[in-house]
């Protein structure tokens, strides 16, 4: 791990001490959080310790915490795991619990505004071709954990990524993880931001303006890096006078922004290539309620199969990536056992953002409407074009009413299908069988899902024969 985040040193510490017996207050910790047992020690201290997954995957995130109390927490954590209480992080009430609770949302939130506010700038190589840098700066020491996003969005670009924590380089095969770095090697900008602040002010909408919203959703400190925000100020002085404008021009205008409209707005720019329909995407307004950030596709072009759902979840949303929730995992689990590889297929949804309803601190999902998926059909029927599958797998009714435009309940519509954009099948989202109340039931509807998912591995592998 990087500088301030030494699972590896963590790991070597607690098998040591545990292999002692030192209970935790028998641990001094120094300033920085770290044990005198880190460093270049030996790879193997002390026999393995047994841990539940759910906290190992605490150690994984909270490690990456700028709080120097991280490791005395954590370890503390560990012995009552392995005295007995395997539950403990049942125990929300707990304070060490709900401590440790907080410091890994801090790292989820973290991650999650890398993901969104990181720019990339091009630079022209001395050498020849191109490369993409970037700068930013996290609260945490969250690097090395962000870099699996960066490598899977942009692994066909070659880019670096600085920050004062530690740094990242990808040549397109490799990565390496290497110190901190300076704003120096970033450029200030690049000709493709002057038409992406061009667009950013055109879809600005004066009648939702909202500038506690933005402050809360795109601190500022991350704004020196981001080229739209230098159109900000103008627009927010302007707001009143272009709302005034637009009600003066006709009075039935709606002060809500018309999805409709905006999506016919970008069906002019006709983009070319799943990267060009994505940053189309990726920087335009949620057309859904709570949407925040579009989650994009995610698999090769020229798959054999693309599966097509319904939403982001929460989940979703988080990571950045379709099908990564309880759905996805049982969706991986199915497709694993029908003989379907997941890194060759391609995963989309017919509704980019994730549609929810807060409740004090947790989000609910809610199903889009028939409009609303509408709204969003021209993004997902130009993707699949421009992703070309041999067969496209519509996953639940909101993926058939996307694909086809008429909803269409699945009992009648289940099985092979023809989609405007090309051969389909029809079956259940993985979501449907999670919500079974019933295990007879449940384990019913999935051996359905498995038949139907080894139909359409042999639909494309018969297209990949006739092909």
């Amino acid at each position: 791990m990087q500088p301030g985040a030494d699972l590896a040193g963590f790991r070597r510490a607690v098998r040591a001490l545990v292999s002692a017996r030192v209970p935790p207050e028998g641990v001094v910790w120094d300033a920085d959080g770290s044990a005198t047992l880190f460093g270049d020690g030996p790879a193997d201290t002390g026999p393995p310790v047994s841990l539940p997954r759910r906290v190992a995957g605490l150690i994984e995130a909270v490690v990456c915490h700028r709080n120097p109390e991280r490791y005395a927490l954590l370890y503390d954590l560990v012995w009552r795991t392995i005295q007995g209480e395997r539950e403990l992080l049942a125990v929300a009430s707990d304070p060490l619990v709900h401590r440790l609770a907080l410091l890994r949302k801090a790292i989820a939130r973290d991650l999650h505004k890398m993901h969104a506010f990181l720019r990339f700038r091009r630079i022209e190589r001395p050498e020849g071709g191109e490369r993409f840098v970037a700068w930013f700066e996290p609260d945490h020491f969250i690097v090395e954990a962000a870099a699996p996003f960066f490598v899977e969005r942009f692994r066909a670009m070659r880019w670096t990524i600085l920050t004062p924590a530690g740094s990242l380089d990808w040549d397109g095969e490799h990565l390496v993880v290497g110190p901190p770095g300076d704003h120096g090697p970033a450029p200030a900008c690049d000709d493709f931001e002057v038409g992406w602040q061009a667009y950013y002010e055109s879809t600005f909408n004066p009648a939702r303006l909202n500038t506690t919203a933005m402050r809360a959703e795109m601190p500022k400190k991350y704004w020196h890096n981001m080229p739209e925000t230098a159109a900000i100020p103008l627009l927010v002085r302007s707001a009143r006078a272009r709302l005034d404008g637009m009600l003066d021009k006709d009075a039935a205008v709606p002060l809500k922004r018309d999805p409709a409209k905006a999506v016919a707005a970008m069906a002019d720019q006709a983009p070319t290539s799943l990267e060009a329909l994505n940053r189309i995407i990726a920087g335009s307004h949620p057309m859904v309620s709570g949407g925040q950030r579009a989650v994009l596709g995610e698999g090769p072009v020229g798959a054999a199969i693309a599966f097509v759902g319904e939403q982001p979840g929460d989940q979703e949303d988080i990571v950045g990536r379709p099908f990564v929730g309880p759905a996805g995992q049982m969706l991986d689990r199915a497709l694993q056992q029908a003989g379907i590889d997941r890194s060759r297929s391609y995963f989309t949804n017919a509704v980019k953002h994730f549609k929810f309803e807060p409740r004090g601190k947790r989000r609910i999902h809610q199903s889009p409407t028939a409009g609303e998926v509408k709204h969003y059909r021209w993004w997902l029927i130009k993707e699949i074009e421009l992703a070309r599958p041999a067969v496209v797998v519509a996953l639940g009714a909101t993926a058939v009413l996307a694909l086809t435009g008429r909803s269409t309940p699945i009992a009648r519509a289940r099985g092979k299908a023809a989609f405007e954009c090309g051969p389909g099948f029809v079956t259940v989202h993985p979501a449907y069988l999670l919500r079974l109340p019933d295990e007879t039931a449940r384990q019913a509807a999935y051996t359905a899902f498995l038949s139907d998912l080894r139909q359409v591995r042999d639909m494309a592998a018969n297209r990949a024969n006739a092909a």
